[in-house]
């Protein structure tokens, strides 16, 4: 709705730059502030490939409560972050949902605005930024994917030196450290398991030989599992495990050191009011929606995922298979505030390693 003072007033506003046909107020918010809409900028993973979603249900729920419309970007977590740094002095998205350390790389480039949802209080504190920048709104985990009807029974990969077996070769594909959330998380998995940054390249490395390429989206790699065009890539737990009820040969595991038990550390999609937003009111409305009882209790139910509210215990079909698939995985924390800091030395160590 455009706004149109009349000219007796325009003495009155002195400080403003005023045109007779498009006006701004003073404080920098525009007649767009009061438009019907919010722009979420997200990592893949929570809309579904046929409309059926955690994304798509928390969207059209969330319009029907407030009359607000939902406008949906998806990319990979850096992808959206590298976006919204340009669009800085012209800031087009009002709530970003990336995968660490995206979120926290987001803060540290002032992206983000301190808000604490209604419902945040419930959300454990490692899963939340102390001052309010971001918390998380569903729980995850990362993981692999391997094609079961290719793989199945005793040929179903468990460690992560089966990977650079010849029978991989052009056949294993994991999307981009720096750029995808989860290609991160295969350097932040691996450094872990094999104890350090030097013996991890060493491994990437070798690994190298059986990867297709790059991919800026993790999300687009499972359809090719599931066709057997690739036997193995990386992925998530929740985005995998609701992919597998329209792909049914995909497989998630947990790659693991020899002799080792499989590992996974906990990747959460976490969200933050952005700086600046061109409809802040309806953003803070969003993420409020968004923790509220009646979104968090669909996570599991309709999206695949976990709950980020402690309080919401699931017992649904696919919470009790989620158990399932994580039962018996060592599950350890990374640091994040070394990996944030170190991110870019760390992605252009796997480049020069890889060849990338």
């Amino acid at each position: 709705m455009r706004t149109v003072i009349p000219v007796r007033t325009l003495a009155a506003l002195g400080g403003c730059a005023l045109l007779t046909t498009a006006l701004t107020a003073c404080g920098g918010d525009s007649a767009a502030s009061d438009a019907k809409v919010v722009t979420i900028y997200s990592a893949d993973g929570l809309k579904g490939e046929n409309g059926d979603g955690w994304y798509d249900k928390v969207f059209e729920d969330f319009e029907k409560k407030t009359g607000i419309k939902v406008k949906y970007v998806e990319g990979g977590s850096g992808e959206m972050v590298q976006r919204a740094v340009r669009e800085k002095s012209n800031t087009q998205a009002d709530v970003i949902i990336t995968l660490p350390p995206f979120i926290q790389q987001a803060d540290e480039k002032g992206l983000l605005k301190a808000y604490q949802p209604e419902g945040s209080q419930h959300v454990d504190g490692a899963d939340k930024a102390p001052d309010g920048k971001w918390t998380s709104v569903v729980n995850n985990y990362f993981g692999f994917i391997y094609n079961k009807k290719e793989l199945g029974g005793s040929k179903a990969p468990r460690t992560w030196d089966e990977l650079t077996d010849g029978a991989y070769k052009n056949k294993l594909q994991y999307s981009t450290p720096g750029v995808a959330g989860d290609g991160t998380a295969v350097l932040i998995k691996a450094m872990h398991d094999f104890g350090g940054k030097e013996p991890a390249m060493k491994y990437l490395e070798r690994l190298q030989s059986n990867n297709v390429g790059p991919s800026a989206s993790t999300g687009k790699l499972a359809p090719k599992v599931d066709k057997g065009e690739l036997l193995v890539a990386n992925g998530d737990v929740q985005m995998n495990y609701a992919q597998s009820k329209d792909m049914p040969n995909l497989g998630i595991w947990f790659p693991a050191k020899q002799g080792k038990k499989p590992t996974t550390f906990a990747l959460p999609y976490a969200a933050g009011l952005v700086n600046k937003a061109p409809h802040d009111a309806n953003a803070r409305k969003f993420l409020d929606f968004l923790l509220s009882r009646q979104a968090q209790q669909q996570v599991s139910e309709v999206g695949g995922g976990f709950a980020a509210r402690k309080d919401i215990k699931a017992t649904d079909a696919n919470a009790i298979a989620l158990d399932k698939i994580m039962d018996g995985v060592e599950i350890f924390e990374p640091d994040w505030a070394d990996i944030s800091e170190n991110l870019t030395s760390y992605v252009e160590d796997w480049k020069s390693a890889t060849g990338s």
